[in-house]
This record gives C-alpha cells, sequence and structure tokens, in this order.
C-alpha cells in the first residue's frame, strides 16, 4: 500500500513537472523524434519530471509483488486527486463542472474495484503464457498507434474545435496499458533464483521487448500530446484506460480469478463498466473561445 501511494504521488508530480517544462517549449511533433527528445532533454525542469517517473516505475514494481493486478489499479487511478490538484495549483488550470462529475465518477468505479477485493482470498500470480501476453499485446499496441495518428489527422482541420485529449488519452492509455502488463510480468520474474537467474529469465521473456516499444513510443506520443491539452484531462483519461486495461486483461492473462463472493463480483464488475462508461461519455473538445465583442463605432466630430 505505501509503494502504490508513493508511486501516485511520483507520477503526478511527473506529470506536472513535464506539463509545465513543455509549456515553454516549442511546439513538438511526433514527426519529429529526435527533435522532440533534443528539447526535451535540454530542459531541467522535464528531466526532473522524467526522474519522477521512473521513480514511480520502481514503486510500481514493488506493488505488482505483492498486490494482485485490479488491486493495484484501483489504487493508481485514486491518484488522480492529487494530480488535478497538482495541476491546479502550479499549471492553472480549471476544470469543468462536468468533467469533475466524470472523475468523481472514475474515483467512486475505482473504489468498487477496491471494495471487491478479499486479501484472504485474492491471489497474486506469478507467471502468464507468452502467447497470451503477445496475443492481447500486440493488436493493442497496434490500435493505440493507429488511434494517435487519426486523432493527429483530425487534429490538423483548420476548423476543428480544440481537443481536450480524450482521443490521445486513450491511444496513450492503451500502450500504457501493455507497459504495465510488461511491468507485472518483469516483477514475476524477478523472483527466479537469484540476480544471475532473474536477468536471464526477463531477457528470455518478451516484457522487456514490450517495455522498450512501449517506452519509446509512448514517450513521443505523451509529450506531443500533454503540450497541446490539459494535463487535468488527459492523464486521468489515459490512467483510466491504462488501469481498466490491466485490470481486466491482466487479470485473465495471469490467472488472478474474479472473486467468488457475488457481492464482491458486482462491485468489481459494475466499477468497471461505470469506469468505461465515464470515459465514453467525457467532452472530446473544448467550448470555443468566446468570440470578441466588437469596437464601439467611433463618435462623430461635429464641426466646430
Amino acid at each position: 500500500m505505501a509503494a502504490a501511494l508513493l508511486a501516485n504521488a511520483l507520477y503526478s508530480t511527473g506529470f506536472v513537472l513535464e506539463k509545465r517544462a513543455l509549456g515553454v517549449l516549442p511546439q513538438v511533433s511526433v514527426r519529429q523524434p529526435l527533435r522532440l527528445l533534443r528539447l526535451v532533454l535540454g530542459s531541467p525542469l522535464w528531466i526532473g519530471g522524467s526522474l519522477a517517473l521512473a521513480a514511480g516505475f520502481g514503486a510500481q514494481l514493488a506493488v505488482y509483488r505483492t498486490l494482485p493486478i485490479a488491486a493495484a489499479q484501483g489504487i493508481f487511478v485514486s491518484g488522480l486527486v492529487l494530480l488535478v490538484l497538482l495541476s491546479a495549483r502550479l499549471l492553472g488550470e480549471e476544470t469543468t463542472g462536468r468533467e469533475r462529475y466524470a472523475l468523481g465518477a472514475i474515483l467512486a468505479a475505482l473504489l468498487m474495484v477496491v471494495l471487491s477485493l478479499d486479501e484472504g482470498s485474492d491471489t497474486v500470480s506469478r507467471d502468464a503464457p507468452y502467447a497470451l501476453v503477445l496475443t492481447i499485446c500486440l493488436p493493442s499496441l497496434a490500435l493505440g498507434v493507429w488511434l494517435y495518428r487519426s486523432a493527429e489527422r483530425r487534429a490538423r482541420h483548420r476548423h476543428r474545435l480544440p481537443t481536450t485529449g480524450v482521443e490521445y488519452g486513450v491511444a496513450v492509455g492503451l500502450l500504457y496499458g501493455v507497459s504495465s502488463l510488461a511491468i507485472k510480468g518483469v516483477s514475476s520474474r524477478l523472483t527466479v533464483g537469484g540476480i544471475g537467474d532473474a536477468v536471464v529469465a526477463v531477457l528470455r521473456s518478451p516484457y522487456p521487448y514490450l517495455l522498450l516499444f512501449t517506452g519509446a513510443f509512448g514517450l513521443v506520443m505523451s509529450q506531443a500530446a500533454l503540450q497541446r491539452c490539459r494535463a487535468s484531462l488527459i492523464v486521468p483519461v489515459c490512467t483510466t484506460v491504462t488501469s481498466l486495461f490491466t485490470a481486466v486483461l491482466g487479470t485473465l492473462s495471469f490467472g488472478e480469478s474474479l472473486p467468488d463472493d457475488p457481492l464482491r463480483l458486482a462491485l468489481r464488475l459494475s466499477g468497471t463498466v461505470l469506469a468505461v462508461g465515464v470515459l465514453l461519455s467525457m467532452p472530446k473538445h473544448d467550448a470555443p473561445p468566446s468570440a470578441q465583442q466588437p469596437p464601439a463605432p467611433a463618435k462623430e466630430l461635429t464641426p466646430p
């Protein structure tokens, strides 16, 4: 639990620092990844944010070794409250009433997932068939990249309303969902024998290579999206997609069984359905800026 809360704080702080750094950098694009990397690596503030995210990754490894996947996701998403507070305080971002209700509903949904857990009956799985993991992950990666490219094409239309970032958040969330499964897989391999045996076991699995792909593509895609959209919306959407992806598909692929108790099963399934419904109902465009008032007509000069 302590590691999960620490990961929440590190992830929220890292995203806010990166967003603040990106706000003063020239516009970045996924079409110029090397330029993007050169710009962000030249920003000490962005490097500080990325180090916070890396530390959160380490805390997440510890969480997956001790908690079931669904329980971990419920705790991770609770960090959205901290993220929204930091975004308002440090970035000056304001959420609409509809978005605040949506975030509240997401937290309620994931609280239902947490309440569905039973420490006595829930088990932490240590392995998953590689073929099943790849069958889940590879199409998800392709879908995430396709969704991001589709959002980019639509965003280039001159008369299109400014996007809130929901589409970008879903796309990046799919990549991070795959990354989360890979982290779970790495954590399970680290329990094999000594350090040398554990390293060999990790390298023989698909997990480090999935992490390399999602790390490279996720870095470029998330930074471009984070610069264009509000962190207080895009990160919650991304986190929700990642958590649901990991909780549902991770539970199935790693063989962590659903609750036997009808009440706990209803809580877990209802929470998942509620979170997906809220995600689909969130606004996809920001309101257009209000039209400027026309200048007052000049008074006619009367001859002396």
